[in-house]
């Protein structure tokens, strides 16, 4: 992949463009029927939270021992899970209404401070990760190295506390 302003645009307008269109899409109080299935959703979600999270680990092992070729495949899974969950994430939201949560006494402002830092952190993450994914298949490791720098630590804090958040909704779901 060549570098070009073109694909600088694009990472751009998609940076915005995929947290304003799952905030709509969220948004939107009259649900599409997609079927009973989407009730396993959430669960698949947490389940591709969990398998993220232990990708970009694994994809920090690589690194770090130099091995470059399990980093690219384990960051490249890591990076397919994401865009899988957004897309179930979408898929759930439009068609099913927002679970309360119904946790009492200290977990309840610790259950929404984790949804609420998940929440804001993912959205600053789009544009971090798109970059690092960027830079790398471009070749400019410096570039490269110095987004990861804030990309890796909010892009595992959002797969982990999205883990916590659904293991704390999830006797909720019905």
């Amino acid at each position: 992949m060549e570098a070009t302003k073109k694909n600088d645009q694009l990472i751009n307008v998609l940076s915005v463009a995929i947290p304003v269109a799952v905030a709509v899409l969220i948004g939107i109080q009259t649900k599409i029927s997609l079927g009973e299935w989407t009730k396993v959703l959430p669960h698949v979600i947490g389940l591709l939270n969990s398998t993220t999270a232990l990708s970009l680990v694994i994809g920090l092992i690589g690194v770090k021992s130099g091995n470059i070729g399990l980093h690219r495949k384990a960051m490249g899974a890591a990076f397919v899970q994401g865009t899988l969950f957004l897309v179930l994430y979408i898929l759930y939201h439009i068609s099913n209404p927002s679970t309360p949560f119904g946790g009492e006494g200290w977990i309840r402002p610790v259950y929404y401070f984790l949804l609420i830092s998940h929440i804001l952190l993912s959205i600053g993450v789009v544009r971090l990760v798109l970059k690092a994914i960027y830079y790398a298949l471009t070749n400019n490791i410096v570039a490269h190295k110095a987004i990861v720098k804030w990309a890796y630590p909010i892009w595992l804090y959002v797969s982990v506390s999205g883990v916590i958040v659904y293991l704390l909704i999830s006797p909720y779901y019905v």
